[in-house]
């Protein structure tokens, strides 16, 4: 007889694993928020907003190939304990610029950001790696709603408490904030109990070694379908980079506002992913992650044309809850098909796919809202996300047709 999985939260390694993923996000979303508020404050310019991305995603794209590669060949728990080391760095840098130590100089600002950017690059191969070391193999699915339950907890919080904060004690305190959480996920990743695997110790050839996982990851059409879908979605889904220009410019609201609307897309992928722990999707995964980026789509054109701030928040919401299905299913399917051996590596292209294009959505965005406006930059975007799910249900059918019980 089958018996049921163990919950993933009977490992200790796997708590330790959700404290350090969460204390992460919340340092990088109080971040986040504050420094959005900060630049257009000085700027009053959409650019500069997208200016913010543009000055992470640049370290950040040329270091994460080396960074997967050095997962895969140094000891885990100490490498992301020097990441978030880095993240730290940043909080500080800004910290200052906010107290004025620095004067108003805004590349000193995007230089603090493009620190944070490298410290970032080593997250999520350091995360996925680790993940795989702490769970079982049935325990996967489960484990991905888990995390995800735990990102998108930070991605309510952080930038929850960066809009209070902003406007209770200042910049300056709400970046240093940032900097303690930054510190604790280190300390998680030092105190968590998970065995190194032997292939740590054996460095090969640096630019051959990452080639290797270009060419898996290339090879693999259902793996790299999901990457691509949701990369385009959330490049071209950028809306909420813009969220510090509608407050001012459309909803006239303040920071706490700004920190609600930016917390609305994680708590419906919260809320979700909460869901998916308890009742894992498995028959029909790949229909279900294509109607989960059209839905993405939709909800940011009824974001753009929203002049009202509790209907953009609605339209933010139920973006989250079709991002988080997203999330979920590129998850588990990046957990379920890459060899451990290659995990960091993987993971690093993973993150080129996914958390570069979050920044370079930001600077997308920006930029299409100095040339078109704001609202028709972000109407735009969310009709051609809507387009690129199409485009891939065509030319992706193994993706179309996947059942995530053929994988296991």
């Amino acid at each position: 007889m089958n018996t049921a999985p163990a919950s993933p939260l009977q490992s200790r390694g796997f708590r330790w694993l959700m404290l350090y993923r969460i204390c992460t996000l919340l340092s990088y979303q109080i971040v986040a928020v504050t420094v959005g508020w900060h630049v257009y404050e000085l700027t009053r310019d959409p650019l500069a907003l997208g200016l913010i991305g543009l000055a992470e995603v640049l370290p950040f794209f040329c270091v994460a190939p080396f960074s997967g590669y050095l997962v895969d060949h140094l000891p885990r728990r100490k490498l992301g304990a020097a990441a978030c080391t880095l993240l730290a760095a940043n909080a500080v840098g800004l910290s200052l610029a906010a107290a004025g130590m620095l004067g108003q100089r805004l590349w000193l600002i995007y230089l603090a950001v493009a620190i944070g950017g490298i410290g970032r690059s080593f997250l999520g191969p350091i995360y996925n790696a680790l993940f795989a070391r702490v769970l079982q193999r049935d325990q996967f699915t489960r484990g991905a709603s888990m995390g995800s339950m735990a990102f998108q907890s930070g991605l309510v919080l952080g930038p929850a408490i960066g809009g209070i904060l902003v406007a209770a004690v200042g910049k300056s305190l709400t970046y240093a904030l940032a900097m303690v959480f930054a510190l604790a996920a280190a300390a998680a990743l030092l105190r968590m109990p998970v065995s190194e695997p032997a292939q740590t110790q054996q460095r090969g050839p640096v630019f051959a070694s990452i080639a290797q996982g270009m060419r898996f990851v290339f090879s693999d059409q259902l793996l790299l379908a999901a990457l691509a879908l949701d990369m385009f979605a959330v490049l071209l889904g950028g809306a909420i980079s813009l969220a510090p220009a509608f407050i001012k410019d459309v909803l006239q609201a303040g920071p706490e506002a700004l920190g609600v609307l930016r917390a609305a897309p994680a708590v419906g992928s919260l809320a979700v992913a909460a869901w998916l722990s308890r009742r894992p999707l498995e028959a029909g995964a790949g229909r279900l992650l294509l109607l989960a980026v059209v839905g993405f789509g939709a909800c940011n054109i009824g974001f753009g044309l929203s002049t009202a701030l509790w209907l953009s928040f609605v339209f933010l919401l139920l973006s989250g809850v079709c991002d988080g299905v997203s999330v979920v299913l590129r998850s588990t399917i990046l957990q379920l098909r890459t060899p451990d051996e290659m995990r960091g590596r993987v993971s690093s292209i993973n993150s080129i796919f996914i958390s570069s294009s979050n920044e370079l959505g930001a600077f997308y965005a920006g930029s299409m809202a100095r040339v078109l406006g704001l609202v028709p930059a972000v109407v735009v975007g969310g009709f051609v996300t809507m387009g690129v799910a199409g485009v891939t249900a065509l030319k992706a059918p193994r993706l179309r047709r996947l059942d995530l019980r053929e994988l296991q």
